[in-house]
């Protein structure tokens, strides 16, 4: 594919002919990323910074190829970003952007029910073909979309995987409370999201993850074992799973997002903070 390059700021930009540089420069998960790296590079200038003696710099960035979305929005793209020091000391810089997503854990409780051991999550089962399966199990996830908050879009995504009504309002950002608890941010970038992020090394997705807490009558919940959800038109075919609290960790185990939910809130409540 035909490339184009500019010079922008000292930094080499080569583009493919169908992504225009106001168009990546423009793109959410392009201007987030490069503000935290440039933030990051930045920081090197603090006489005590290791780097600054000998600190890094973005050389140049390289866009290998871009997927569209429908009505030609711009969804993925893979970049090589040189971030070397003058004496060629580089660092490892490949990258899939996708951008952020949302993740919710969903706990219900029967209305009749004698003790907290009854609780249960919902589940979804469906198609990841990157994992190579029709069958992958997590807790219901989605991109961030037009939608304006973190929560606006946990709580639309919510509804489209599950058919449940959950008000903005009600979500709790268990990362937001744990990750601006104090010392755990103590010597990390501030750069970051308050989200996790599941593969650091060679991607820059970052996910916030909500829990909502609902009481509903047993035979509603038990009405949605199995009940099939999603989008058709944008190609999600779930089915959801209604699993024991206490069991999620080992039905789930495969998803990175489900662990880091159940641990967050286990500390969380741990700690009082639920």
């Amino acid at each position: 594919m035909a490339q184009s390059s500019f010079i922008v700021d000292d930094m080499k930009l080569e583009l493919p002919s169908d992504l225009p540089e106001e168009e990546l420069t423009n793109f959410p998960a392009y201007k987030t990323w490069f503000n935290a790296l440039t933030r990051t590079l930045d920081g090197q200038s603090a006489p005590k910074h290791p780097f600054h003696e000998n600190p890094y710099r973005l050389r140049s960035i390289s866009v290998q190829s871009i997927d569209r979305f429908g009505g030609g929005r711009l969804g993925f793209l893979k970049f090589k970003a040189d971030v070397r020091t003058d004496d060629d000391q580089k660092l490892p810089a490949s990258v899939f952007m996708r951008g952020g997503s949302v993740a919710m854990l969903l706990i219900l409780k029967p209305a009749d029910a004698k003790s907290d051991d009854e609780e249960v999550v919902i589940l979804a089962k469906q198609p990841r073909i990157p994992a190579g399966t029709f069958s992958f199990i997590e807790i219901p996830a989605g991109m961030l979309d037009d939608s304006g908050t973190f929560s606006g879009a946990a709580a639309k995504e919510i509804e489209e995987e599950t058919g449940l009504t959950i008000e903005e309002k009600d979500l709790i950002d268990m990362t937001r409370i744990a990750l601006q608890s104090g010392e755990i941010n103590e010597g990390h970038d501030q750069v970051l999201q308050d989200a996790i992020y599941p593969s650091p090394g060679g991607s820059d997705e970052f996910i916030p993850l909500f829990l909502a807490r609902k009481t509903m009558p047993r035979s509603e919940i038990e009405n949605m074992q199995g009940k099939l959800t999603g989008l058709r038109d944008h190609g999600e075919k779930i089915s959801l799973m209604i699993v024991k609290l206490k069991d999620v960790w080992k039905v789930a185990g495969r998803d990175a997002k489900t662990l880091s939910a159940l641990c967050m809130y286990d500390g969380l409540r741990r700690e009082g903070k639920l």
